[in-house]
This record gives structure tokens, sequence and C-alpha cells, in this order.
């Protein structure tokens, strides 16, 4: 790092370089310009940042990354902005180091090839993830990555985070979707491995470093995508359950009698659907009585409608009369199915409109989901008499959102107020997660709301390769500092 990017006028004169470099249109400087661009999207996190930067072009890329390496200036990347752990904000200013970059690939959006023979979608980082559905649609394909923020969360900001999502019990996590990425390294140099096979068997595979990686080795500028044959008929199901076990024997039973059909597998407490009931309108449960939990099943196929309708039907007979749900509505028309949809996907704004949550994107062996969240149920009560459980995620591939609001009563700033108490709760659910040999992070990322206890939680060997990766990609320490690592 150079004497003149640390000075005080140093950030005004780097930023003027990178409006020298790369254009007005690309690089804005002014306050209000940035403003927008400097908090997370729940609102948490605040940082602060010299200049937002939204190229065109991979080169563009390139040439701001050359830039910020040789000053010493630290890159946030930043995507749709959908993420929860504060990973897409930049760091509070700080006297020690020079104020850093946002980089935004909004402007690179193009959906560069569909393939219908390799069955291959290749898209800039910037798209918005509905929008490569859609495309993928169009080519009656389907692109089966999907989850409640597909409206505008970008791939890149998916590619960084290793997005789940709904469909990952049939068909897997972001990573497993990808044959082949462009990206710039910090050095600004392209690594060009925008492939579309499926074999490539020639060594390490560097672009699942840089998946998953939040933006701390370079930056995804684009990615070549798994397509597959469209599901023309799809049905969901709704079932009242009575507690998790009974779910879990429901998920074995549909699993085995309908196999791959089984594109979700959803669950969700009654205190969530009341929550979405208070603040959602135009939805409700089509259920007489409430009931203590609910399964959202979703089979979709390419076969005719009347035979997947046959196959639903007889498999929640069979859980009907095998008690394995108290109740179940099956969808007749497309605004039934949609409506179920939004009882689930509604959960995390209505948690927003209530106020702060302490949220855990947690995972745990499936057959471990109902005995952790009894034991969890048991260590949030004595961590936080009356804390208010808010409980759902994707049942069948074992990650949970194990939201944690404040007791009935306290004002909405609670857990600000009492950090003892936010620490408590915290640390009771992710003991009990690390107990049943979980993750503490199944599809959101550290970012910087976990970084502690990613200390805490990874072993030291692997914070070590890690660290070690990190530095073969990254020797200046610029990209996306303060998070992950």
């Amino acid at each position: 790092m150079t004497d003149s990017a640390s000075s005080p006028s140093a950030p005004h004169a780097f930023a003027q370089q990178l409006r020298d470099a790369l254009g007005t249109d690309i690089v804005a400087t002014s306050a209000a310009e940035i403003a927008p661009w400097l908090t997370d999207w729940r609102g948490i996190y605040h940082g602060d940042a010299q200049a937002v930067v939204r190229p065109r072009t991979v080169e563009q890329v390139a040439h701001c990354l050359r830039l910020c390496s040789a000053a010493g200036v630290p890159v946030v990347p930043r995507g749709g902005n959908t993420g929860l752990c504060g990973g897409a904000t930049p760091e509070k200013r700080n006297d020690a180091h020079p104020l850093g970059v946002v980089l935004c690939l909004d402007r690179m959006n193009a959906v560069r090839q569909v393939d219908t023979t390799s069955n291959v979608l290749i898209a800039e980082a910037g798209c918005i993830l509905a929008d490569l559905q859609q495309a993928a649609e169009n080519a009656n394909r389907l692109l089966p990555l999907s989850l409640a923020a597909e409206g505008s969360c970008q791939l890149g900001g998916n590619l960084s985070t290793n997005a789940g999502g709904v469909n990952v019990v049939r068909y897997g996590m972001t990573r497993e979707l990808v044959l082949g990425i462009e990206a710039v390294l910090p050095s600004g140099e392209i690594f060009e491995g925008l492939r579309t096979l499926r074999k490539d068997n020639t060594g390490y595979d560097l672009k699942q470093l840089l998946i998953g990686a939040e933006g701390t080795l370079g930056i995804i500028t684009a990615a070549s995508l798994r397509l597959f044959p469209r599901n023309g008929v799809r049905t969901v199901v709704l079932a009242a359950v009575d507690s998790p076990q009974q779910a879990l024997e429901l998920y074995a039973l549909v699993f085995e009698q309908c196999g791959q059909r089984v594109q979700a597998f959803e669950y969700f407490t009654q205190e969530c659907v009341e929550l979405v009931l208070r603040h959602v309108d135009g939805l409700r449960l089509p259920f007489a009585d409430a009931h203590p939990g609910y399964v959202l099943l979703e089979l979709a196929d390419t076969v005719d409608e009347a035979a997947l309708n046959a196959l639903v039907e007889t498999v929640i007979g069979a859980a009907l009369e095998a008690a394995l749900c108290s109740d179940a509505v099956v969808s007749t028309t497309l605004a039934q199915l949609e409506s179920m949809w939004r009882l689930r996907e509604e959960i995390s704004e209505a948690q927003k409109m209530d106020g702060p949550h302490l949220k855990h994107d947690i995972s745990v062996p499936i057959e471990a989901l109902p005995a952790f969240m009894e034991s969890a149920r048991e260590r949030v009560a004595a961590a936080l008499p009356g804390a208010r459980l808010f409980v759902f995620g994707h049942f069948g591939d074992g990650n949970l959102h194990y939201n944690v609001s404040r007791p009935a009563g306290t004002p909405a700033d609670f857990f600000a107020r009492d950090a003892q108490a936010e620490h408590a709760v915290t640390d009771a659910v992710l003991d009990e997660v690390a107990r049943c040999h979980g993750s503490i992070s199944a599809e959101h990322g550290i970012g910087q709301l976990k970084r502690h206890h990613f200390q805490q939680f990874k072993s030291p060997l692997e914070r070590r390769l890690m660290a070690d990766i990190k530095r073969v990609f990254d020797p200046a320490g610029i990209m996306n500092p303060g998070k992950l690592l």
C-alpha cells in the first residue's frame, strides 16, 4: 500500500483516477450517488465507500481491479443486495485503511447463450435470477435455482454465496448447477473458465473455489449453467402436521414413493403463518383449524397431469391413513398453487415488518431435525424466557431458518439494547447445531454476521487452509475485507 493511498486526501484522488480511467458514467463519487449502496437489505449494516463502480464489460472490471490492487484500495462486490449476513456492505470508515469502492455488476446483465442441445445457459453476473428462469422457459427448459428473492437477486450474488433455495432437494445447491465461470482476479487477470463441459478431469476445480467465496477471492462476471427438462406439470400439497417428527416421517414416505418428482419439501410453523397473515394481505390458511406445523410439498414432472395427480392422491391418501399428517390440501389451480407458496415465501418479508429478528440459517442431518428443534427450543427458552420462535425452511435438505424474535410487548430494538440476550440466544442455537454435527450457515454465507462464530466452529485446519487460499488469490487482501475470514 502506498503512502498516498492512506493519506486523508488520497480517497478523493483515487476516485478521480477511477473516473478518468473508466468514465464518469461508470464511476459515481458523490455522497448522494453512493449512499444507496452502503446499507444491507435488513438495514442492519452500514458502511462507507469513496466510489461506486458499475462496469459494463469484463475488461472494465479487470481495469478497476488492477487500479485498486496497485493502490491497495478495498473492493466490495455487490449484487441485488438480498443477502442477510452483510456480505455485500462495505465496512465503516477506518483511518488505518483507505476507503474502498463498491463494485456492482448490475449493468452486466446479458444472456450470452441458450443452447438446447447441450442444455446450457451462459449469462452475465448482473442478470436477475427471475429473468434467467424466464430465458430458460422461453427455450422450453428449466433453470431450477429458485428462492424467495429471485425477482431481485443477481446471478453473481447467487454464485458467490452458493445460494440454496427451495429446489435443492431435487437439483442441489447453486454450485451443482455450474459448468464454468468467468471471473476477474484481484490482480486484474481474467480467469477464462467459462466452459460447458460435463467432464473435465484435469486437476483442481478452480471455479468451485470462487463459488461460495463471498467475493473474497475475485469477481465472478459470468457463468455457464446447466438446464433441465421443463416440468410442464406441477402440483403443490399443503399438509398439516402435529410435530417435526411427523413431518420427517412424511418426507420419508414421499421420497420413497415419488423419488425425483419431489421438487420441494418445505416446513413452517403455525407461528410463521400467523405472522404472515398479520402482515400480508390477500392470504388465508386453507384449513378450518390451526395446526402446530405445515409441510409444503411440490411435485413436478414432464408426464401428463392426470398421472401426477393420481400419484399425489395415492401418496397423500397413504399419509393420512398412516397418520403422517392431520389434514392436506392439494392445489387444483395455478392461483391456489401460488397462494400456498406465498404462505411460505412471505415469511421473511413479514419478519422484516415485525421488527428485527435473530436469524439463524443452519443445517443439521435430516434425521436430526426433530431432536434439534426440541433441544434448541428448550435452550432458547432458558436463555431468553418469552422469546418467540419462527422456524421454517427446507426440511427436505436439512436446512432450517431458526429465527428468534423478542418477547411480546418489548420494543422493536430489544436485541440492540440487550446484546447479552442476543449473544445468549445465538450461542444456545449454534451450540445445538454443533452438537448435532450441523453447519452454522446452510445457504446465506458468513458475511459480517457470522465471522465470530466462523472462528469458533470451523476447525483450525480448515481456517488455515482457507486463509492460505485467500493469500494465493488475493495477496494484498483487497477483496471484500471483513467478510468470511
